[in-house]
């Protein structure tokens, strides 16, 4: 058996996909799939001496990629922010890095902040790492958690919702791959205007739309009949199950076919045990929440191990031993009949080393585990 350190000096060769790949029936099977998603955030050693620089947080991110696909995990994502505790503000570029190094893992963001850049340039961006990687890209959009992008490219808040609309409204077009006609008050309208590179995909660049968890956002993503993204960051998963229904509702309602797919996305950590898990992310865990406390004004300080231990075991945290996520995997599928689950893996300043072990666990021991167990619920 190969183990875990020699896995990973393989990697450390990278490993471009052959010219000749092509998209193929892999390419969209109906077996759930696994993803992980990173923000890149600014990470510390081990024994909490020394914080890492941007340089060296993205170059992680890549053996961190690697190790992902070598694992068996089916998507990788990367988010995009604009502020100092995370390293990656153009996802698109680690992606094209990413996808060069990989031979199979899906590429996606984790988000596009679409509101404040050009749905032109983003499709063009994603089109060409597709054809570079065989057909392995996708898009993500969302607004953001954070509003850092606004001030600087130079759009106003009070224009959130109008540039989210207008611009998901351009980019849904442009998956036609063929003349768009457009206008709009955010950019220069498009008059039967051509696209390049064009995909390989019947239906454009494979596309889905972030939400946070409002019935507005949930029924955008149908009226513009692109795949739901459940962000469940907190409280039960199972709540989210209404915003489900009601997407397929819209579907139906809005003319689109219900082959429409659902994925969702939380915050969790594997590791041997469920004690090593725990006490490995909480510190973590703890120092992100409360500081994004301090920044919204929710008051309160560092929420106590009580508190994490609670969104453990009836909330959005998917931390512990492989059985023990998997199985809260599985559960969240049931309830909410989702084809993808991406585990947020990173967390403030949690080790690049830890990371690589859980990464390496949820390929090769919770994938496999949750597999079997909706094969037999089946």
């Amino acid at each position: 058996m190969t183990t875990s350190n020699e896995r990973r000096t393989a990697l450390n060769s990278e490993k471009a996909p052959s010219s000749e790949t092509a998209l193929s029936s892999e390419r969209y099977t109906p077996q759930f799939e696994l993803g992980l998603h990173t923000f890149g955030d600014v990470t510390r050693t081990p024994d909490g001496s020394r914080s890492l620089s941007h340089p060296e947080v993205l170059r992680n991110i890549l053996a961190e990629a690697k190790l992902a696909d070598a694992s068996g995990v089916d998507v990788i994502g990367i988010g995009e922010h604009h502020r100092p505790d995370y390293s990656v503000s153009a996802p698109d570029v680690v992606l094209a890095a990413i996808g060069a190094a990989t031979e199979r893992i899906k590429l996606i963001t984790a988000v596009t902040v679409l509101s404040s850049d050009d749905p032109v340039r983003v499709y063009q961006r994603f089109a060409t790492i597709d054809g570079l990687t065989g057909g392995r890209a996708e898009v993500s959009l969302g607004r953001g958690s954070f509003i850092e992008s606004y001030p600087l490219f130079g759009y106003e808040l009070g224009d959130y919702e109008k540039l989210f609309e207008e611009k998901t409204d351009l980019f849904v077009k442009l998956r036609s791959e063929g003349p768009v006609t457009w206008s709009g008050e955010t950019r220069a309208g498009l008059n039967n205007q051509q696209i390049y590179p064009k995909t390989d995909h019947d239906g454009g660049l494979p596309t889905w739309i972030a939400v946070g968890g409002t019935p507005n956002s949930v029924i955008r993503a149908a009226r513009h009949g692109v795949g739901l993204e459940l962000a469940i960051i907190g409280g039960a998963p199972g709540r989210f199950a209404p915003f489900v229904d009601l997407y397929y509702r819209a579907l139906e309602e809005f003319g689109h076919s219900s082959d429409r797919r659902v994925a969702s996305h939380s915050h969790g950590f594997v590791a041997e045990t469920d004690q090593q898990a725990q006490d490995i992310f909480y510190p973590a865990w703890a120092e992100a929440m409360g500081k994004i406390g301090q920044e919204r004004g929710w008051g309160g300080g560092y929420p106590g191990r009580d508190q994490f231990e609670q969104e453990i075991t009836h909330g959005a945290l998917f931390v512990g031993s492989p059985e023990t996520v998997a199985d809260k995997i599985v559960r969240t599928q049931k309830a909410l009949g989702i084809s993808r689950f991406s585990l947020k893996y990173g967390n403030a300043s949690l080790a690049h080393e830890h990371m690589m072990n859980s990464i390496e666990l949820y390929g090769t021991q919770v994938k496999p585990l949750v597999l079997q167990k909706l094969a037999e619920q089946a």
